[in-house]
């Protein structure tokens, strides 16, 4: 569990809340057409958007700005060093069925023991990488739709609850539920955008980031293991991409 995330959400929408709260009560802040209008209309416009499979898949993906995968870049690094000083020693073939922290790791280094070399396993491992940012982009679309259509809504929401009210001045009954969803539309609006998604697309970027980083430092280090260099060079090739203090521990160790 990401608690960033968890804190971060649930705060924002308390502080929200607590303000709504302050002023008397939610009741004044919920309209059903507003909420027609904003939560309803850009579910379907952003289903719109992106085909069918990739609109429910990003669901998904959502629930990892909450939950992320786990990769510890320097527990791979130590593994990766144990299996260098194994294929150095006994040669590829004793890479065999040795332990690996991911599936990712796992293919490359199988792909050592099938007898791969260098210039293949870096070209195909490096497709496996442009093929996920491609599908953490397709899910990422679908999130800056919501961004980008909910205070859309929100404005054309505005728009019918002004018209519902110019429509209707004679009768003053009419024109005080025609402003609340005018105004309230503008508020779901701003909350679908700035609260829920922007800073949920904003989390999954620095992910993707993160993961493409893991991801060649395995690539670097599996392709020292194929050059036969040793595990020393491959070390610090690999440590290159991490913080400094994570590097001196490597050292340490």
């Amino acid at each position: 569990m990401d608690l960033a995330s968890l804190i971060g959400l649930v705060g924002a929408v308390g502080m929200i809340v607590g303000a709504m709260l302050s002023g008397g009560g939610l009741g004044a802040f919920i309209d059903t057409a507003s909420i027609l209008i904003v939560f309803g209309g850009t579910f379907f416009a952003v289903m719109y958007t992106a085909p069918l499979p990739v609109f429910l898949g990003s669901f998904g993906a959502m629930s990892k700005a909450f939950l992320p995968p786990v990769k510890k870049p320097d527990a791979m690094i130590e593994r990766m060093i144990e299996l260098a000083a194994v294929a150095r020693k006994d040669g590829m073939m004793a890479l065999e069925g040795q332990a690996v922290p991911d599936k990712f790791f796992e293919k490359g280094l199988q792909m050592l023991v099938d007898g791969a070399d260098e210039r293949t396993l870096v070209r195909q491992m490096n497709q496996e990488i442009k093929a996920m940012k491609l599908r953490h982009e397709a899910n990422q679309g679908v999130i800056k739709a919501w961004i980008d259509i909910g205070p859309a809504m929100g404005m054309i929401g505005t728009l019918v609850g002004l018209v519902l009210m110019l429509g209707n001045m004679a009768d003053p009954k009419a024109i005080g539920p025609a402003m609340a969803v005018a105004l309230l539309t503008t508020l779901y609006g701003a909350f679908i955008a700035n609260v829920l998604f922007a800073p949920m697309l904003t989390k999954l970027e620095g992910y993707t980031l993160h993961e493409t980083t893991y991801r060649q430092m395995v690539i670097s280090g599996l392709s020292g293991i194929a050059k036969s260099e040793s595990p020393r060079t491959i070390q610090d090739q690999m440590a290159a991409n991490l913080p400094p203090k994570q590097q001196a521990k490597l050292e340490a160790a």
